[in-house]
């Protein structure tokens, strides 16, 4: 069984009291997948149980801060947490896909000021999420559908993804951030276990209407915008009236896939 941690639920607001950028950890077959990458994301991790050495796989929805605040310290604590115990990364690797390379690049340019050059004992491989299925190991399949909340770049690049993740025959749909809720048609496709839908910029009451639409097994609110952080009506309203389970993370949180 995988199980689903949520180390941040926030948006990009101004601090909130026991809510983090979002980040969201699965822990499958004795190995974790990270989607996305916020503040305090190892801290949380490392703290609440995860053991960090057995990363095997950083997802990246788009690059703003909010997603990736904690990138930097996430690796320097995989690094550091190597380094003192002497165990080794989960086979040797971590993969990190991220919308816009150059961002890491740069992050790892800063990385290499902090100590040692950042030299590791374990390789850190970095590639562009590509559309459909990417990524696949034995205990997870990873498909990147396009979002619009960012615009493609000049080039063509994509900027912007949500993720649907399949696991013992279980299927989840992380939004990361959209535009719209038609972004998410082709990731839910004919419908998921569960759905993972941000409220940053969208309507509760929307979110529900979509998922109820579109053959959503249970749905989860994460990323949260001021109309749940400032605990509004219609929130409420929005979940008692929904016909499928339906919940709001909140850090350290834990859902069974």
């Amino acid at each position: 069984m995988a199980i689903l941690k949520i180390l941040g639920s926030c948006s990009g607001t101004e601090p909130m009291n026991d809510r983090h950028h979002t980040s969201l950890v699965l822990t499958a077959n004795d190995r974790n997948y990270f989607f996305d990458a916020g503040e305090n994301c190892s801290y949380s991790a490392h703290l609440g149980g995860i053991d960090l050495l057995k990363t095997r796989a950083v997802f990246i929805s788009h690059t703003h801060f909010d997603h990736i605040g904690g990138l930097m310290g996430l690796f320097w604590t995989i690094r550091k947490l190597q380094g003192r115990s002497k165990n080794p990364v989960a086979d040797g690797e971590v993969k990190l896909f991220i919308p816009t390379v150059e961002v890491w690049e740069n992050i790892h340019n800063a990385l290499k000021y902090t100590e040692g050059d950042f030299k590791t004992s374990f390789k850190i491989t970095v590639k562009a999420p590509e559309l459909g299925e990417f990524y696949r190991d034995e205990a997870v399949k990873v498909a990147a559908f396009e979002s619009h909340h960012l615009p493609a770049a000049e080039n063509g690049d994509i900027r912007s993804f949500s993720y649907r993740i399949e696991t013992d025959n279980r299927s989840v749909v992380f939004s990361g951030d959209v535009k719209s809720m038609d972004d998410l048609v082709k990731a839910v496709g004919n419908g998921c276990d569960l759905l993972l839908c941000e409220t940053g910029h969208h309507k509760a009451q929307t979110v529900c209407d979509f998922a109820e639409a579109h053959n959503v097994k249970k749905l989860i609110f994460v990323h949260h915008g001021r109309e749940i952080l400032e605990n509004k009506p219609s929130v409420k309203t929005a979940i008692e009236a929904c016909k499928i389970p339906c919940e709001i993370a909140f850090d350290g949180m834990t859902v069974e896939v």
